[in-house]
């Protein structure tokens, strides 16, 4: 269906892989205080540090697909430069700040809410459909492309094809727009961890 672009299927593996890294982070920390119970339970240290090392495994798989995207890019596409690769690099650290702000208010409000995982599991089905990953976002009118960069996934996986595929940097007002939804993520991650936790640790 999309055979008239040329870059189609190296960008559906990009979007693929960062989705990949999405999904599995946030399920494994949205459960990850359950999980770990009977250390809770039994030593005492930070509870979020558990949350933090849940998305370890989902990071180390990414890390190492980035690095094969980036060599099969230099081999066979076209030589990739240092300020590209950087840039990549830093729309998958800010993919890890909001990783890591879901999976903080995920894992104590599924302590309280025992559906909110199958809740999360809709919504990431539902979220697949909704962020231009087997489809390019170009079919879709411009009025409409506020609403999907909204869902920050869609940010993320467009930047990352942008400087990987096209070699065209994203404007400064894009990069801090991006920014400013990590850390806002972030902070009400951490906002209503530290204010549930102390209550929440106790239904272990």
């Amino acid at each position: 269906i999309f055979s008239i672009d040329p870059h189609y299927n190296l960008n559906l593996i990009i979007g693929l892989f960062l989705w990949e890294f999405f999904t599995e982070s946030t399920k494994t920390g949205l459960m990850s205080l359950q999980a770990k119970a009977f250390l809770l339970t039994k030593t005492k240290f930070p509870s979020w540090v558990v949350v933090l090392t849940s998305v370890s495994n989902a990071l180390i798989t990414a890390i190492a697909f980035s690095i094969a995207v980036c060599t099969y890019i230099s081999i066979f596409r076209r030589s990739l430069s240092l300020l590209e690769i950087s840039f990549f690099c830093f729309y998958l650290f800010l993919f890890l700040v909001i990783i890591i702000g879901i999976s903080l208010a995920g894992s104590v409000l599924f302590l309280r809410y025992r559906d909110i995982n199958q809740i999360w599991e809709l919504m990431m089905q539902a979220g697949f459909f909704f962020t231009p990953i087997i489809y390019p976002l170009a079919i879709v009118p411009h009025k409409f492309h506020f609403y999907l960069y909204a869902w920050l996934p869609t940010a993320v996986i467009q930047f990352s094809r942008s400087v990987l595929v096209k070699g065209e940097i994203p404007t400064v007002t894009a990069h801090l727009m991006l920014v400013g939804s990590a850390a806002a993520v972030l902070f009400a991650g951490v906002a209503l961890y530290c204010r549930l936790a102390p209550r929440s640790l106790e239904r272990l």
